[in-house]
């Protein structure tokens, strides 16, 4: 009976243990069933598409940079061109999978190699503004010897990579610097390299070089080329095991400037000459010599607005940027103590223009009922309110006309022509749409604008009329009327200034139109600006759009693209008051405020027209200017905090017309043989280019 029962028991649990294997089974059959099915699906179905997909995986596309376009002067002189170096860089892909003792162990290896520390290395890659997936540059112009050692032992240089790159190279023609012309180049960031993509811009990827300032911006997309590609077969470790197709680069197109390099590295040596002077000088009004902390040259056609020459101070080398800028050297570049060298003056320096405003004024004055004949009273100073405004460069001369104001620089003379526009059309001090002869005529003459010169960045400068006086309140009134209502100003002047500007700096008095007539209080120009104007009194009243690219020539020495000058506008004011400025100009080198520097100089055959300018500024020395023109050229100087105008630039200006005629410093004799630029005018054609893009350059 007892086994019986326990044979019952038994049964079912052998009958479950059955049902479970069954069940296993099923569940086996099932899943290699359903491999099997994907297999097939993979293999025999889908087989070719995935197989082409892990052969492209196994293909590697390697970028071959173009070289890029060069930049010559007008005469063919290169002032930009390339050469071949070997360069040495680390990427950042494979650095990031090292344990950081490997890491360390490479960089020390690697700066016995390159003579570069690894807190060099370090600070290369912290600093680096291209992709992540672009090598990062440490070292340039590597031995040969080495380099070839880092290809060869790949295993102890895991993520080095040395390879031959095209550098910029700077000939410097005459020793020119021509920095804020030609500009310097960057890696691209990777949101640029986003945005060619999206745009279908194949001339840029991750490896590109691109232009940052200068005509290397500007023209960055005739100069860059296109990029080409070589296809590689790599094994699963990343060797190189076969190539498959190549697209050869197509190199980038020479830009042809207007730039003559004897002109500019002239301008480039007057103007340092200059301001080494000025810091040397007493300022007896300071008590202390001239901070004289930066200045510019500009040299133009003035019947085509095409630059010359463009000089500015301070500047900086462009071969800092060739192969990777250093944090110091980065700093430096953007440091107030510099003087900011990255600063372009010419194009991005905003002045008050002091008495080189007054031709214009003239202008606007003869066009507006003043006539040639008007006599007013050159007088040592003019009240104005409580206020005594006085004269700076002359003295007191009687009763004089225009022409003897503009060469006499006489501010009273002019202090009496706005008082007289205020009082007739802009009594009321708060009426912004107040009639103003003299603010429409600077507009007319490109004021308060930019040029439209072919570089980027410019500039607009102001014209302080009454619409800018009354949105200056607005936007700092709140900062001023907190200052006087908490007597905090640093200076007791300050808070004088701040009181007033609270209860009615919105207001545009008297003292504000006498300051507008000569160029003074918070209007400011850029000295292409000035340039600009001064031209179109030359060419009968044309305003051009500054050019400094002449031509692109492609690489069979074809041209591409001729950049011919461009009209920006007419000045709209009577020939007769233009002209008569013209003629009152030539007396300021004879006998006026430019006589003492221009003694001797052949005027009687270059008729070298000029006005002088020295603007002072709240809080600084003052700026000195001296612009001056002829039917071929204009030039202008200016040095911030450099004293007068004449003193201050006087000599350099002169020297540079003695370059442009060829006239021997200090002499009379005009030599068109022995000018910078032989024959004295500017080439109208293009430098000779050869089938392979060569260029026959001038040998002197």
């Amino acid at each position: 009976m007892g086994l019986s029962r326990s044979r019952r028991a038994r049964l079912p649990t052998a009958q479950v243990s059955r049902l479970r294997l069954i069940v296993i089974q099923a569940l086996v059959f099932s899943l290699l069933a359903t491999l099997g099915v994907r297999l097939f699906y993979l293999q025999v179905r889908h087989g070719d598409a995935y197989q082409a997909a892990a052969a492209s995986q196994s293909k590697r596309e390697i970028v071959r940079q173009p070289v890029r376009g060069i930049i010559v002067d007008a005469q063919g002189r290169p002032m930009v061109t390339n050469r071949s170096a070997w360069v040495v860089s680390l990427d950042l892909g494979v650095l990031d999978g090292l344990e950081e003792a490997d890491r360390k162990t490479l960089m020390q290896r690697v700066a016995k190699a390159v003579d570069v520390s690894p807190k060099k290395q370090n600070d290369a890659i912290a600093n680096w503004s291209g992709t992540r997936y672009q090598p990062v540059p440490i070292a340039t112009d590597v031995s040969e010897s080495t380099a070839l050692r880092i290809l060869e032992q790949p295993e102890d240089f895991p993520g080095v990579v040395a390879e031959k790159q095209t550098l910029r190279s700077y000939p410097s023609p005459f020793g020119i610097n021509a920095a804020g012309v030609l500009g310097y180049l960057s890696p691209i960031t990777e949101d640029e390299n986003k945005d060619a993509r999206e745009r279908g811009d194949e001339s840029l990827n991750i490896t590109s070089m691109v232009g940052r300032s200068g005509v290397e911006k500007e023209y960055d997309q005739w100069l860059r080329g296109m990029p080409g590609y070589d296809t590689v077969t790599v094994d699963s470790l990343g060797r190189e095991i076969g190539r498959g197709d190549s697209v050869a680069s197509q190199p980038g197109d020479t830009l042809v400037t207007s730039i003559d390099a004897k002109v500019q590295a002239r301008a480039e040596k007057l103007l340092a000459e200059s301001i080494e002077t000025a810091r040397n000088t007493f300022d007896k009004i300071t008590g202390r010599n001239f901070e004289a902390d930066s200045g510019s040259v500009v040299v133009m056609e003035a019947q085509t607005g095409r630059l010359v020459a463009m000089a500015n101070q301070p500047t900086y080398d462009p071969e800092e940027w060739v192969g990777g800028i250093t944090q110091k050297q980065l700093d430096r570049l953007y440091s107030e103590k510099a003087g900011y060298p990255l600063l372009p003056r010419a194009t991005q320096g905003q002045f008050a223009p002091g008495s080189t405003w007054k031709p214009f004024m003239t202008v606007g004055a003869l066009n507006n009922g003043y006539s040639r004949d008007t006599l007013l009273n050159c007088s040592s100073g003019l009240q104005v309110g409580n206020r005594v405004f006085k004269n700076y460069e002359s003295g007191a001369y009687g009763y004089i006309d225009f022409a003897k104001a503009l060469q006499v620089s006489c501010n009273t003379f002019f202090y009496q022509v706005g008082v007289h526009y205020w009082q007739k059309y802009g009594s009321n001090p708060a009426n912004v749409n107040a009639k103003d002869p003299l603010v429409e005529t600077a507009k007319a003459f490109g004021f308060g604008k930019r040029t439209g010169i072919d570089l980027p960045g410019e500039s607009s400068g102001r014209i302080a009329d009454r619409k800018w006086k009354a949105e200056y309140y607005q936007a700092m009134k709140g900062y001023y009327c907190r200052m006087d209502e908490k007597k905090n100003a640093p200076s007791q002047f300050l808070q004088l200034f701040a009181h007033e500007f609270c209860i009615e700096g919105n207001y545009y008095r008297t003292g504000d139109a006498v300051n507008f007539s000569i160029g003074q209080g918070d209007t400011m120009v850029t000295p292409i600006q000035l340039a600009r104007a001064y031209a179109s009194l030359a060419n009968g009243g044309t305003l051009y759009e500054p050019r400094i690219g002449k031509a692109v020539v492609g690489a069979d020495g074809t041209v591409v693209e001729k950049i011919d000058p461009k009209v920006a506008g007419k000045v709209k004011m009577s020939a007769k008051s233009i002209d008569y400025v013209n003629e009152a100009l030539l007396g300021t080198p004879q006998s006026g405020s430019l006589a003492w520097k221009f003694g001797g100089f052949p005027l009687d055959e270059v008729k070298v027209r000029g006005k002088t300018g020295t603007a002072e500024v709240t809080g600084k020395q003052t700026t000195g200017w001296v612009a001056t023109y002829n039917k071929k050229y204009v030039v202008i100087m200016t040095i911030s905090q450099g004293g007068t105008g004449s003193g201050s630039v006087g000599d350099s200006v002169r020297k540079l017309w003695e370059s442009l005629y060829g006239i021997e410093e200090g002499g009379a004799e005009v030599r068109p043989d022995k000018a910078a630029i032989k024959g004295i005018d500017p080439p109208k054609n293009l430098p000779v280019f050869g089938t392979d893009g060569s260029i026959v350059a001038p040998k002197g």
